[in-house]
């Protein structure tokens, strides 16, 4: 599947749908996969689990169903847009049913996803009462498809980084209607929340994110309270056990794209052993996805061949300029740390980097909180912005 921008000025619904042609060719590499070796008994120690990955791979070959899964997905109302020479795809959920003022909200997914992290969180947003929550913290809710990801077009130059994505999206908004909203996300999307709420003050009633970003700090260390430096020396340490994906998405991430974007045993392995890793499964991946769950976003993938153009963006924001970095997010603040996600910063260095109003550690839930426990994330984004919603339209 390939797009490009659209010629109509305006958002316009999306439907596609994947050919008999394109399924028969994944279904036909899959059975053709030539499998490496692996040391006895490596487990997950080594990387994806041989064992698990053949069992997954028969599955996805023989038994997945991926129109159903499409189908679901189409449930949601979805649209593409022309936005800076890019056609972007996105939902955009009206509120249902609202019981006062409806905040608008954009979600921004990271990497390795799309707007499949957000699809189960949606109805619980526009439709609270639904869900046993109050009908009056109701969401219009805008969740695109960042470029070069998902259903989005990929640029054709130079890959885009989270400021320039941010400024696509506050120009999104303004095509919905949207002159007042919140920005919430996690992993690259926390980063381009990030720079709506410093990009957009007098818009952005609020940012909500689920990580407090790469720790970057360019003072005197000094200045740093010991939990800050114990932060700072963790995430040291998970790049150096853990990072070697984001090194060669950040240096070499066309290298690693001809590899995954030909063999689908390749990108699900390259995919599912960060699902298992950062979401709270305790090593047991199918305890926070199932195989039709992983396999619906591995698909995305393949079928819009978005690896190489998702890992650029990578490139792109390690490019970032250090004094944008270090910016200070004036907007009221607030973070939901998961337990199982990533090193999680502590409150001294996110009140450090913004206006942080509140920070809560649920109970459960990893990186992938909006798919892993969308109950609790959404209650998560009710709680902070309640505050803000009258702001919105003002």
């Amino acid at each position: 599947m390939r797009f490009m921008a659209d010629d109509q000025s305006g958002p316009e619904p999306f439907g596609l749908r994947a050919s008999r042609a394109e399924l028969d060719d994944l279904r036909a590499r899959l059975r053709a996969t030539r499998w490496p070796d692996a040391p006895e008994d490596a487990g997950w120690s080594l990387g994806t689990d041989l064992g698990y990955l053949r069992e997954l791979v028969t599955y996805w070959a023989e038994e997945f169903d991926w129109p159903a899964q499409e189908a679901a997905l189409a449930r949601l109302p979805r649209f593409r847009v022309p936005l800076g020479g890019l056609g972007i795809h996105f939902v955009h959920a009206r509120a249902v049913a609202p019981a006062g003022p409806v905040l608008p909200l954009v979600l921004s997914h990271g990497w390795p996803d799309s707007f499949w992290r957000y699809s189960k969180v949606v109805p619980l947003l526009t439709d609270p009462g639904a869900h046993g929550a109050d009908p009056a913290d109701a969401f219009d809710v805008v969740v695109p498809d960042m470029p070069g990801y998902g259903y989005s077009d990929r640029p054709a130059g130079p890959p885009l980084n989270s400021i320039a994505v941010a400024g696509l999206w506050a120009e999104l908004m303004t095509v919905l209607g949207h002159d007042r909203f919140g920005a919430a996300g996690g992993d690259i999307g926390s980063h381009v929340s990030r720079y709506l709420g410093l990009d957009n003050p007098g818009r952005v009633v609020g940012v909500h994110r689920t990580d407090g970003g790469i720790p970057v700090f360019a003072g005197d260390p000094a200045e740093l309270t010991p939990a800050e430096t114990a932060w700072f020396e963790q995430a040291a340490a998970w790049g150096a056990a853990e990072g070697a994906y984001g090194a060669m998405h950040r240096t070499k991430p066309q290298t690693a794209a001809f590899g995954l974007n030909d063999s689908p045993a390749g990108l699900a392995a390259w995919i599912v052993e960060k699902l298992r890793a950062w979401s709270d499964c305790g090593g047991d991946i199918e305890r926070s996805f199932t195989k039709d769950e992983i396999l619906t976003n591995v698909t995305l993938y393949w079928l819009t061949g978005t690896i190489g153009s998702s890992m650029r963006m990578y490139r792109a924001n390690s490019e970032i300029a250090p004094e944008q970095l270090a910016r200070r997010v004036d907007v009221p603040s607030g973070f939901s740390l998961f337990p199982a996600d990533i090193v999680r910063p502590p409150r001294a260095w996110l009140e450090r980097t913004a206006n942080t109003v509140r920070v809560t550690e649920p109970a459960r839930g990893g990186h992938f909180a909006a798919f892993e426990e969308p109950e609790l994330y959404a209650q998560e984004l009710r709680d902070f912005f309640r505050p803000y919603r009258a702001a919105a339209v003002a």
